[in-house]
């Protein structure tokens, strides 16, 4: 498979880097842009093709991922709308619907939305995808090329926004907890590096306890929370402090702002 992604930053590097790492396409049939497309030059030397040209970048190309920043994406499509056809398109762009591209793009052009986070980078993304005219064999190309590089959920267009705070802003309210914990860690006796691996490498435990197990986390928590017992004592100050509550209320202000751009 050939790919160009159109807008290399820091999403477009992860999901370069989760297709090269997994195989899924050689450097040589790989080409980025970007306007300062030389600050690509670590791909460059892996022997994949970068560029400012977006127009050369899909000419042949199986699949076009659109990667750019929501107010660059007129000006990239009036570029190479004529030039894209009969191909594979994803987009990630937060905020343009599958409807907003209907008068926009070439009616050939397959369309897919998707919403990976950064974990693509080392294929353990949470990707969601949406189609309004893909047909079974397309989807499951695309479905195929995304289990490459974690897991992933076809959904409705309308839920990308929501799929977008849980998954892609979820990363950064994952890692938030992780970094308090290590906080938390240092102030009971760890250095900085121990507390680290022991806040991580739990939270991917209990991560992997669902996911392979399908409990629900609560059940999870039952096992190690007895009668009198320490764990459940920390739970009850966390959520006396408000923990879930100020959870909630990130995802559902997250969820508000991404309203705001439609």
């Amino acid at each position: 498979m050939k790919i160009a992604i159109i807008g290399t930053g820091n999403l477009g590097k992860s999901i370069a880097n989760g297709l090269l790492e997994a195989g899924v396409v050689k450097p040589k049939n790989l080409t980025l842009t970007k306007r300062n497309y030389k600050t690509l030059k670590n791909f460059k030397k892996l022997g994949v093709h970068t560029t400012d040209d977006n127009i050369a970048a899909i000419k042949e190309k199986d699949l076009v991922w659109l990667c750019v920043q929501p107010h660059k994406l007129d000006n990239v499509l009036q570029d190479i709308t004529d030039t894209l056809e009969n191909q594979i398109v994803i987009s990630t762009i937060t905020g343009v619907t599958l409807k907003d591209f209907t008068t926009k793009i070439n009616p050939s052009v397959t369309l897919f939305r998707a919403m990976p986070n950064t974990a693509i980078a080392i294929k353990e993304s949470m990707t969601c995808i949406a189609t309004n005219n893909a047909s079974e064999k397309q989807k499951k190309i695309v479905s195929d090329l995304f289990s490459h590089l974690g897991e992933s959920l076809f959904i409705e267009d309308e839920l990308m926004g929501s799929a977008t705070v849980l998954a892609a802003s979820g990363i950064a309210f994952a890692l938030r907890y992780v970094r308090a914990a290590m906080q938390a860690g240092i102030e009971i006796g760890f250095e900085s590096d121990e507390a680290q691996k022991i806040a991580a490498q739990t939270i991917k435990g209990a991560t992997s306890l669902i996911l392979k197990n399908n409990n629900h986390p609560e059940s999870e928590i039952d096992k190690v929370t007895t009668p009198l017992g320490i764990t459940i004592t920390g739970l009850n100050k966390m959520e006396q402090e408000g923990f879930s509550s100020a959870l909630i209320h990130g995802i559902q202000a997250s969820y508000q702002k991404i309203k705001m751009l439609k």
